[in-house]
């Protein structure tokens, strides 16, 4: 019988996870350590960060956590330093760092405009430019991004989340070209409603209660739930590991049907 369990494998591998310190960010970071990978935890929440990496260390695995704001170019470039120094090589990067505003265009404020794109799709420009010089002179590797089911079809009062995330599955797709020479294999998993807290934010945002949000967010998938981090984190870990070296440029919904 044949093992596939191996391809899996990710032993030796140094990945590099943004928006680590809760949801789907830490559940990745965890099912990546998981698997024997060296984990570098990525947020600007130090205390949840350093909380996440412990208790992946306490399981056995292995994890630190590294205080970045995605949306600075200094902070990325110096982070990025400081692992390729460390470990001199990355081999997994999850662009995963983001936030969402429930507003339409007219209600929208600008500054929270800028707040969403810098977060959501220049924090993956960011990670990218840095990290990939760093997996190129190590032989390759694997970048998946974080979109969303509405970067691929549009939903309502959240203009600049829909904007961000379109940009982050056209950017995955011009990375996987321009870097698959590099054996740089670059995709995105795109999430339905996944059981976060941000989801949860999403109801406030809204002001509308949190229990009818989350049960109205289930229906109209075939699979009538919400998603869970794990859910997502399981489809990171397929595009990390070896079951997918001859796929780069994918963009892969996530999200119990949704978009079917």
């Amino acid at each position: 019988m044949n093992n596939y369990q191996e391809p899996l494998n990710l032993k030796e591998q140094v990945s590099v996870v943004t928006g680590a310190a809760s949801g789907i960010g830490l559940a990745t970071a965890e099912r990546l350590a998981d698997f024997g990978s060296y984990v570098l935890m990525l947020d600007i929440n130090e205390s949840l960060g350093r909380t996440g990496a412990a208790n992946i260390n306490e399981k056995g695995g292995k994890a630190s956590f590294i205080k970045c704001d995605v949306t600075s170019s200094e902070d990325c470039k110096r982070v990025i330093s400081k692992i390729n120094s460390e470990f001199g090589r990355i081999d997994v990067l999850f662009n995963n760092a983001g936030v969402i505003r429930r507003r339409n265009v007219v209600k929208l404020e600008e500054e929270d405009w800028d707040h969403v794109i810098n977060v959501s799709l220049k924090g993956v420009y960011l990670l990218s430019k840095y990290v990939i010089p760093v997996m190129a002179k190590g032989g390759g590797g694997s970048i998946i991004n974080t979109g969303s089911g509405w970067g691929i079809k549009g939903g309502d009062n959240a203009v600049s989340y829909c904007a961000a995330k379109a940009g982050v599955v056209n950017l995955t797709r011009a990375m996987a070209i321009d870097h698959g020479e590099q054996n740089i294999r670059v995709n995105c998993v795109c999430p339905g409603d996944t059981e976060t807290a941000l989801l949860k934010d999403e109801a406030k945002q809204l002001n509308l209660d949190e229990n009818s949000f989350l049960t109205s967010s289930a229906k109209g998938r075939p699979l009538e739930r919400l998603g869970t981090p794990e859910d997502i984190a399981n489809a990171v870990l397929f595009l990390a590991g070896g079951l997918s070296t001859w796929i780069t440029g994918a963009i892969l919904p996530v999200d119990g049907g949704g978009l079917a």
